[in-house]
């Protein structure tokens, strides 16, 4: 059973910075590509970035330049430092593998950001 659990999250102002991170249980997690996604109240689940497990990166559009995904396999722990936040950022963060046809969520950490 793969368990994720996401913190760091928390109240920010607008230019600020955040790091967010995804600590995974189970020795396969360097295996697969994590993926941070982001739900805004009434709004659909959407895609932040990625990271394979070689470390190649993806980014949504909207968050090119300002985020940055990382991983450390050492540590079965995915990051996702966030700079130059604007309020249209706040959202709850999710941390997501996906291991054969199984999808995992992790509970989410929420963001702020206040104008």
């Amino acid at each position: 059973q793969v368990q994720l659990v996401e913190s760091g999250g928390g109240l920010v102002q607008a230019g600020g910075s955040l790091r967010l991170s995804c600590a995974a249980s189970g020795s396969i997690f360097s295996l697969f590509p994590m993926s941070w996604y982001r739900q805004a109240p009434a709004k659909q689940r959407e895609f932040v970035a990625s990271i394979s497990s070689g470390g190649s990166t993806n980014y949504a559009d909207s968050v090119e330049g300002r985020f940055t995904i990382s991983r450390d396999n050492a540590k079965n722990t995915v990051y996702l430092q966030m700079n130059s936040l604007k309020p249209e950022d706040t959202a709850v963060y999710y941390c997501y593998v996906r291991i054969g046809i199984l999808d995992y969520w992790g509970q989410g950490t929420q963001v702020t950001v206040s104008s």
